[in-house]
Formats: structure tokens, C-alpha cells, sequence
């Protein structure tokens, strides 16, 4: 049974006549024939009674007639959805982020992309970079969003943004320039391995010279707001992104210690070899273009 067969089975049982039937579907009469004998021979029934010149439903035929109505409006409804998706009337990605791009720089890139494309469901879960990475490598999500370089075949990177680190304490600074035994004389607070920002911030201890037994000795913590928030008790420092230590500047709960630190670059992951949907490809070039974000 095609939904070719069922469109002349309906258009003959509404018109009751073969000929004018096969007209409204813009083909022969031979071919409505023959659709609708391929029908009833398929299924070992009689669909339609000739009476005079017209046509007829048989008992068989009134039956199925609310049947396929309802299997042609079902494919209709399903035309219609594809036909949206390929407009970004419809569609749905589902994403996983680092901790510092989910909280912070993400938020405002989803709500105007909403605001521009309200049909498509957008959904967010929350791991570090090593754990969003392999959730991508998985087929766990459409997108993933990490910060820094991952190095893996199976995976496709677009940079999307970047990022400025601060040394921070709940103090000024005690000297200035910074000595790298200073620092290393220091308590660290630093997130935990696998994260973006633990490796960020372990990369430029060993620039500035901090001793691997003061990254050894480090508080570990398992979130931005964590180690913050420890910073700020006098726990220790440590390098955050300028996203998180934002407020915190502003008010005086934290100090920046001074540090010229290298950007970091915002990367937008995907497995090479799953399709990338038109909302997918919409988002990214929203997101490479900057439009609403933070």
C-alpha cells in the first residue's frame, strides 16, 4: 500500500468516478485504474461497485475510506513538519557545555536565537571539557561546547569565541612585579582535572614559573562558583575566566593581581560523521557571527 494507491482510492470515492478522479491527481484514467485494482488485489478485496456510469464504495470500501483519510493526514502533518524544519519553522539541538561557557557566555547566544527562531527547542546539559568532548565523540548530543584545543579525528571544532583569564585573590597583590616564588609560596584553588579551566590555569602557572609542588598542594574544587567562592573566603588564588570573576572585581570581593594571561578560544564540537541539521548549521553561524551574546 503507497500513498500514491490511497490518494486515488480517496479521490475516486469522493468524486465516485474514475475519470474525474484520475483528472484532479493529473494523471490517466489508466493509471487511477490501475492503482486501484493494484490495491484491492494486494489486499484480496473489492473496494468499489460500478453502478450505471459512476462509482461506488462496497461495505469494504466505506470502511477503510476513514482509514485513509487519517493515513493521508498523517503524512501530510509529516511533509508539513520537514517542510518547517527546512525553514527553521521546527527543530531540536541537544547540547552540552563546559561549566563557565554553559553559565556564562551561552545564556544570552540561546535566549536571542530563540527570540529569532522560537520553534526551535534548544536543550543544555552541563559537564566539564573532558566529559562534554566525549559525550560529543559518544552521540550523546547534536553540539558540544568546550573551552580550548581537543585533539580528536572524530571530531569537528568551529571556534565560536574567546575568553580572558585573571590571577585573583581576596587580597591586592603583595608585590608587584609578581616574583614566580611569590606565587609559589601561595595556597592555589584550582577546579578539578578534566575541566577547561583547570588546564588553562595549570598552563599558565608553568608560564609564570609556579612550582609543580604548589599546583600538587592545590584545594581542589569542583566548580567556577566553588573556587570562587573560596578565593573570596582567602583559601587561596587562582585563574578564572573574566566571566566568572566579573561581579566579584566589580564589588571588591576579589582583587586582580596584575597578570598578563594569554586568551583562551570558545570551541564549538561535533562528530564528523552525524548529520548536521539546518538548526545546527543555523546556530553555529549565529554564534560565529557574535549576533547576541554576552
Amino acid at each position: 500500500m503507497t500513498p500514491d494507491q490511497l490518494r486515488v482510492f480517496l479521490a475516486v470515492a469522493e468524486t465516485e468516478h474514475m475519470t474525474r478522479a484520475a483528472q484532479t491527481l493529473n494523471m490517466t484514467q489508466s493509471t487511477a485504474s490501475a492503482a486501484i485494482a493494484a490495491l484491492e488485489r494486494r489486499h484480496d478485496v473489492k473496494l468499489f461497485d460500478r453502478v450505471g456510469r459512476g462509482i461506488v464504495l462496497t461495505q469494504e470500501g466505506r470502511a477503510f475510506l476513514p482509514e485513509a483519510r487519517a493515513v493521508l493526514a498523517r503524512i501530510a502533518e509529516a511533509e508539513a513538519a520537514l517542510a518547517e524544519t527546512r525553514g527553521l519553522a521546527r527543530g531540536h539541538i541537544r547540547m552540552i557545555a563546559s561549566q563557565t561557557i554553559a553559565g556564562y557566555w551561552l545564556p544570552g547566544h540561546l535566549a536571542a536565537f530563540r527570540a529569532r527562531y522560537p520553534g526551535i527547542s534548544l536543550t543544555l546539559d552541563i559537564g566539564n571539557t573532558e566529559e562534554a568532548a566525549a559525550q560529543i565523540g559518544a552521540g550523546g548530543f547534536d553540539l558540544g561546547f568546550v573551552e580550548g584545543w581537543i585533539d580528536e579525528s572524530h571530531l569537528v571544532r568551529h571556534e565560536i569565541g574567546s575568553d580572558r583569564m585573571h590571577l585573583v585573590g581576596a587580597r591586592p597583590a603583595p608585590e608587584a612585579p609578581l616574583r614566580p616564588e611569590t606565587l609559589s609560596r601561595q595556597p592555589w584553588v584550582l577546579r578539578e582535572a578534566g575541566s577547561g579551566t583547570r588546564s588553562t590555569a595549570q598552563a599558565a602557572m608553568a608560564e609564570l614559573g609556579v612550582s609543580g609542588r604548589a599546583a600538587k598542594q592545590a584545594l581542589i574544587l569542583p566548580s567556577n562558583e566553588a573556587v570562587m567562592s573560596a578565593v573570596e573566603a582567602g583559601a587561596g588564588i587562582s585563574i578564572l575566566s573574566a566571566h566568572v570573576t566579573a561581579r566579584s572585581l566589580a564589588s571588591g570581593a576579589l582583587f586582580d593581581w596584575g597578570i598578563a594571561l594569554p586568551p583562551r578560544s570558545f570551541y564549538a564540537l561535533r562528530h564528523r560523521d552525524h548529520h548536521t541539521s539546518r538548526a545546527m548549521h543555523a546556530f553555529l553561524e549565529h554564534l560565529q557571527t557574535g549576533a547576541g551574546g554576552t
